[in-house]
């Protein structure tokens, strides 16, 4: 590669001087700036530490207690949890909650549910010992070895808990929204009090809040022609623009039903984000509320130890990968069914991707889509082992493991695939960014995006906005606000203070 261009700057020089026309050229002569989320990982002494940012237990409106959503994570090989409960920060999985309002005003429907927090030392459900000591939790063998260790994210917390229409930030690092309501439509009051804490955000799967998850196809979802699209599209853009601390969105939660499409808006927005010199990034989670689905989406946490500080480094840097067990849409699916044919490969797995989409497909004609790809959780997941850049060469190479196939997209659109990208090769096609989706057995797997800088790269747009949505926030905030002071401060509330002894 170097002595191609080489070659071609010399050949330039040459044309130059003979008055030869060089646009023919111009693609060899790209010269890209290749900005590495995963640039500080030392690859030989860093680990991966599974990771679930997102979930929920009976502090608010999740089926299992603290300690039962401890052990489901634990057994599942979870390295980290987040417990970010409904509108309730987490201040130790030792602790009852503090947030009283919130247990009220959900008692309405869920009841009188114990919340089981765990002691320093115990016994599980399954006859292990267990201690719990510094936000580390650990259980032992019949013998009384230790088995892994699981730490705690701090602070976390579910914000927003009463929005009408979904509008929720997870949060960690600071002490922010405990037992306070409403939240319709207001993503920047949670995303700027977290900053102002010097805490992490990110925006949970917005296809519930953009109403996304209700369209039947990909290319409804995120229409920037659509008035409605565009418009939450513009908030996220510059919310993500006005607060570093919002890392990013989630982008494959839960099954994947919900945030089937998210990944369009995920480059949707980093189309328009990057180019004002700012990475968006993908996040998975469970947001288990019940143990069938703990296991479903995660990140790979790269990391040099397990400790609070280098979790919130891992964070910052984007130096993690995200991962699910569901795929959701048919186009991705197609996608990867096609590419898996085309090059020979294990053709039983794209044989069953097919057939997914081709269920989808005829589902949709019917009016709905219940289907979604299951990947294998019994395989070997696919993992990425390094990443190189060389920007002499211009290539990414992700090194990989148990992985049928890296997928690589460029401004919303398939590209290439193969461990090594040569951006050279694709110049036409490629805008500020480029990032690989990595597909085996045992799961997808997502890179954070590498953002590119070169002469004549797409340039940044004007941000101006103005949120419609604060009339709604106002209304339905008072009405809720109102309905908890009632249920908490009144004749009433002697139902409350049942709940609250």
């Amino acid at each position: 590669m170097k002595i191609k261009k080489a070659f071609a700057v010399l050949l330039a020089m040459v044309m130059l001087a003979t008055g030869t026309a060089v646009g023919a050229y111009a693609a060899d002569g790209v010269d890209y700036t290749i900005n590495n989320t995963y640039a500080n990982v030392n690859w030989n002494t860093y680990n991966q530490y599974k990771t679930d940012l997102h979930s929920h237990s009976t502090v608010s409106d999740g089926d299992q207690t603290i300690r039962e959503q401890v052990e489901a994570h634990y057994s599942h090989g979870f390295d980290i949890m987040a417990l970010s409960d409904h509108g309730a920060v987490d201040y130790g999985w030792d602790k009852d909650t503090e947030a009283k309002t919130i247990r009220v005003v959900l008692s309405v429907k869920e009841g009188n549910r114990p919340i089981d927090p765990l002691k320093a030392s115990g016994v599980t459900d399954a006859g292990l010992d267990y201690t719990y000591a510094d936000d580390y939790y650990k259980q032992y063998d019949e013998n009384g070895n230790a088995l892994h260790t699981m730490m705690r994210v701090p602070y976390a917390n579910e914000q927003n808990p009463t929005s009408f229409n979904n509008a929720h930030v997870n949060t960690w690092f600071a002490d922010y929204g405990n037992d306070v309501v409403g939240g319709t439509s207001d993503y920047a009051t949670p995303i700027r009090k977290i900053d102002a804490l010097g805490g992490l955000s990110v925006i949970n799967h917005p296809g519930e809040y953009t109403n996304a998850r209700d369209e039947e196809c990909f290319e409804d979802a995120y229409d920037m022609d659509n008035i409605h699209c565009s418009y939450v599209i513009n908030k996220f853009a510059n919310l993500l623009l006005k607060y570093d601390s919002c890392i990013g969105i989630d982008i494959n939660s839960k099954g994947d039903s919900r945030t089937r499409f998210d990944r369009k808006l995920w480059d949707i927005l980093l189309q328009k984000v990057v180019p004002h010199g700012r990475n968006v990034y993908g996040i998975a989670t469970s947001d288990a509320h019940n143990p069938n689905i703990v296991n479903s989406g995660y990140t790979w946490m790269v990391m040099p130890e397990l400790t609070t500080d280098a979790l919130r480094t891992s964070m910052e840097d984007g130096a993690f990968f995200s991962a699910s067990y569901y795929m959701g849409s048919r186009e991705e699916i197609r996608a990867w069914a096609s590419e898996l044919a085309a090059a020979g490969v294990e053709p039983e797995f794209a044989a069953k991707l097919q057939a997914t989409y081709e269920t989808i497909v005829e589902e949709e004609k019917n009016g709905g889509q219940d289907t979604k790809f299951e990947f294998d959780q019994n395989a070997k997941v696919p993992m990425v082992t390094n990443v190189a850049v060389d920007e002499n060469a211009d290539t990414i190479t992700i090194g990989t493991k148990d992985a049928y196939m890296v997928h690589w997209i460029a401004d919303g659109e398939f590209i290439a695939t193969g461990n090594t990208i040569d951006l050279d090769d694709y110049s036409d096609k490629i805008g500020s960014y480029v990032r690989a989706e990595v597909i085996g057995e045992g799961g997808v797997l997502y890179t954070q995006a590498f953002t590119l800088e070169y002469e004549g790269a797409p340039e940044a747009e004007d941000t101006f906005f103005i949120d419609l949505g604060l009339p709604a926030t106002l209304i339905c905030d008072t009405i809720v606000k109102a309905l908890a002071f009632v249920l908490r401060f009144t004749g009433i509330i002697a139902l409350g203070n049942l709940f609250l002894k």
